[in-house]
């Protein structure tokens, strides 16, 4: 599977076989856990992490995050299998999909 997402104001993001879901545990507003999610879609309440689980060099980022999702702007799961989400975080709008 190939997982891509990008931010749409500048195209920032990342492209891998890995789309993790991270799913914040809170207690009096902090974070007390993380729950992992692998080739998870985005919803509401979840941190997307796209790109490879694999290390592809010493210099780069090998994968982009979001912050927590709080809208879905656009879910689409076409014929091929192909799918595509438009979400929204706290200060940006991203696509995400898996081909």
């Amino acid at each position: 599977m190939a997982y891509s997402m990008y931010r749409d104001r500048d195209g920032r993001g990342d492209s891998g076989t890995m789309s993790m879901a991270l799913l914040p545990t809170y207690e009096d507003g902090k974070v007390v856990d993380v729950e992992y999610i692998h080739n998870a879609r985005p919803q509401i309440g979840y941190v997307m992490r796209v790109g490879s689980i694999y290390a592809r060099s010493y210099s780069a980022q090998d994968w982009w995050q979001t912050t927590v999702i709080t809208e879905i702007l656009e879910d689409t799961v076409n014929e091929d299998g192909s799918e595509y989400v438009k979400f929204r975080t706290g200060n940006s709008i991203y696509e995400w999909r898996k081909d």
